[in-house]
């Protein structure tokens, strides 16, 4: 059994590609989780009750029996647990911090008897057994036992041509108001939501790829929106990506070359 710590798009790829090998995974969330990329984010269900990525299932539960239940029915439970008090309990084999937070909010070597953390942020060997590389580019996906992953740069990733205007930040704080959906293709300058009685535009034209949820109180500058310039591409917005797929082979490298098979 392995416990997941988060449940955005990126360890959603690490999910879907244990549980597609055999492995139990429990995911561990906030109780509002921020995704962007929700048609393929597991984390979704903390809302919704369930949330399906591709053709896995995820599922709420509050206790172990509901979590074995969910196993039982090839479905992968997920708990709000922000603090990780279910993995003194559950006692797993390895525990993969998946928050993507650019810095430890507490995972430990000591949680599991291996311990994975995703990107920047952790030392392997000191704070956590195995880091994964994050960061697009050739060493992405590559397992660091010794040292740190690449540091944040703060930049996105270029996709057709495109880096840092296809993010949209949040022109204000407030309830956002979503007008067109994930998936919607958009024009430059076209209206995508409003926060109160500021509209949020699309800043390049291409596929609306990624949007916080309706009714999310959000504050200035959060990332809120991703426009994929790429139309043709529209498939994208409910797949897993190419990042998060070799963020996952990394993952699962460690796992069986640790003992940890299905």
């Amino acid at each position: 059994m392995i416990i997941v710590r988060g449940g955005g798009d990126l360890a959603s790829g690490t999910i879907y590609k244990l549980h597609q090998c055999g492995y139990s995974v429990l995911i561990l969330e906030t109780s509002r989780p921020m995704a962007i990329r929700r048609k393929v984010s597991f984390c979704e269900a903390v809302y919704d009750g369930t949330a399906r990525v591709e053709e896995a299932v995820c599922r709420k539960a509050d206790t172990k029996e509901q979590c074995i239940q969910a196993w039982e029915n090839h479905e992968i439970p997920l708990m709000t647990d922000p603090d990780g008090t279910m993995i003194r309990q559950m006692r797993p084999h390895a525990v993969i911090d998946a928050i993507l937070a650019k810095k430890n909010l507490g995972t430990s070597k000591d949680m599991a008897p291996l311990t994975i953390a995703l990107g920047p942020g952790f030392c392997a060997g000191i704070d956590v057994d195995y880091v994964i590389e994050t960061k697009r580019g050739h060493q992405l996906g590559r397992v660091i036992s010794q040292g740190y992953a690449a540091p944040n740069t703060g930049i996105p990733g270029i996709i057709g041509g495109y880096g840092a205007e296809r993010v949209i930040h949040a022109p204000a704080e407030g309830n956002i108001r979503v007008v067109e959906q994930i998936g919607s293709i958009v024009k430059k300058g076209q209206i995508l939501a409003s926060i109160g009685d500021t509209n949020v535009y699309a800043s390049i034209d291409g596929v609306l790829r990624g949007m916080i949820r309706d009714g999310f109180a959000v504050e200035e500058g959060l990332k809120i929106a991703d426009i994929d310039p790429r139309i043709t591409e529209k498939d994208n917005c409910t797949t897993i990506s190419d990042k998060a797929r070799c963020i996952a082979g990394g993952v699962l490298e460690v796992l069986v070359k640790n003992g940890c098979r299905d």
